[in-house]
């Protein structure tokens, strides 16, 4: 199993370029057309939570079918229950720093 948690960013490099710069286009509209400029930062935020709430929705069900894909009857390998707790521990420490 890897480690998701660190070793994964959040966004690929392209979408992250992507996502700043529609937000640096907004702050750079504001002298003009502040409304405008406002209301597409607003849209910018609204598209950065949303593709977050699907990486970490993405994140878990890689975490859960790490461990529940294994025969949960009796003898779910310790090792294999080790690093899935200790990923689920990083991903929630990461997602009380932000």
């Amino acid at each position: 199993m890897t480690d998701v948690t660190k070793e994964t960013p959040l966004f690929a490099h392209d979408e992250r370029d992507r996502l700043e710069l529609q937000l640096q286009q907004a702050v750079s509209r504001f002298v003009d057309q502040p409304r405008a400029a406002v209301e597409e930062a607003d849209h910018a935020v609204e598209d950065i939570v949303g593709r977050f709430t699907d990486a970490m929705a993405q994140r878990r069900r890689t975490l859960r079918m790490s461990w529940q894909d294994s025969d949960a009857s009796a003898d779910t390998d310790t090792e294999q229950l080790r690093l899935a707790l200790r990923d689920y521990r990083e991903l929630a420490e990461r997602l009380l720093r932000i």
